[in-house]
């Protein structure tokens, strides 16, 4: 009997193989997305059964449309694009599906989306974010000791090409919005690309880019999957992000001082951004709030801008902040983001107070689309 069971679970190993090895081979003659000479991208999905598809995503009309039946596959072309990254996934019969020809895809929290990218010309938006035949950084996950939140938490961080373990770099601590972990920004964020592609036109100084998990409760994001959480934070994320940057700072070559050091987030990280600069005035001589949640008393319904006017510990903290003369100061944010009243707030009370920064409007809302562009406009910036 046992000889039995070793053979059909023989029989079975060779079969599962079999298929996988196949499936390399598998022609698809309806190839998607297939980027057309004008600009559109026609999607295409095999799905002879099917009676509906459906297609969603920022490259889609309206953000979702029907898709047409050609004999046993559904058909879409989007209108001409411009460079970008772009996502969309399918709903055949209401059933969500990635595109089963594509094997780029990312992850936005619990939602997983087909993803390609349109590049016209060399710098462009679309290009920076794709992998080009320069000088590759590299991308490491660490695990990294917190007493301040009683675990080990896992983070992201990229060493550019020229990293060797002798030459200090400077630093950039990136961080990520609610719902996002240690490998938004990377996935997302096209991190890795962005800096790479940059660093080889001379748009950007070679820098170690650290990008932590902000999840002050979690050990990590996907490396943490079925894990039970540990339950409510010892302390919060900005009060032990001093952890991060020890563990940063005793095992790379980093370049130290104001001058050296930068940080930006975007939305819950933009939030993070804030309050860390607040409690560590002097330590950062760059700080970028993209889309930032700005906030204080989250129950009071005053204006950000009265909030922090009638805070004399806040106040007093910003006053720090700019007193320690930062390089640069930036806010960024789309014009139809929900969070623009309150990062308008905070421009009124910083003008007020006569306190140098540098906005940035784009087009568009809370969207990954803005925070690329937000980080490729920032690192350009950085530790000139």
């Amino acid at each position: 009997m046992k000889q039995k069971i070793i053979t059909l679970a023989a029989l079975i190993s060779m079969s599962v193989s079999t298929m996988a090895q196949e499936a390399i081979f598998e022609r698809r003659d309806n190839s998607s997305p297939r980027i057309n000479g004008d600009g559109t991208v026609t999607l295409n999905l095999k799905a002879p059964e099917a009676q509906k598809v459906k297609v969603v995503g920022d490259c889609i009309e309206n953000l979702a449309q029907d898709m047409k039946r050609e004999g046993d596959y559904w058909t879409y072309t989007t209108p001409a694009l411009q460079p970008e990254l772009y996502n969309y996934r399918f709903y055949v019969d209401g059933v969500e599906a990635l595109d089963p020809s594509s094997i780029e895809r990312s992850r936005d929290v619990r939602s997983f989306m087909s993803t390609f990218i349109i590049s016209k010309e060399e710098g462009d938006q679309g290009w920076l974010y794709q992998n080009h035949n320069v000088p590759h950084g590299n991308m490491a996950q660490v695990w990294y000791d917190s007493p301040g939140l009683g675990m080990q938490r896992c983070m992201t961080i990229y060493t550019p090409a020229a990293y060797d373990g002798k030459q200090k770099f400077p630093v950039l601590y990136l961080l990520h919005g609610a719902g996002g972990d240690e490998e938004a920004w990377p996935t997302l964020g096209r991190t890795r690309q962005i800096i790479d592609n940059l660093i080889a036109l001379g748009k950007a100084e070679p820098m170690i880019v650290v990008m932590p998990n902000g999840n002050a409760s979690d050990d990590a994001g996907p490396l943490n999957s079925g894990i039970p959480k540990k339950g409510p934070a010892k302390a919060s994320y900005q009060d032990t992000f001093g952890d991060i940057i020890s563990y940063v700072n005793s095992h790379y070559r980093v370049k130290k001082g104001a001058q050296n050091t930068a940080i930006c987030g975007l939305s819950m990280g933009g939030f993070h951004t804030f309050a860390i600069s607040l409690l560590r005035p002097g330590q950062f001589g760059y700080i970028g709030l993209f889309s930032a949640a700005v906030r204080m008393d989250r129950r009071s319904q005053k204006p950000i801008d009265q909030q922090l006017e009638e805070s004399a510990e806040a106040s007093a903290q910003i006053k720090a902040v700019f007193d320690a003369k930062p390089s640069y100061y930036w806010i960024a944010i789309g014009k139809d983001d929900f969070l623009y009243e309150q990062n308008a707030g905070l421009r009124r009370f910083l003008d007020k107070k006569g306190y140098p920064y540098e906005y940035y409007e784009s087009q568009g809302g809370h969207i990954w689309r803005n925070w690329r562009q937000y980080l490729s406009m920032f690192a350009q910036k950085l530790f000139k």
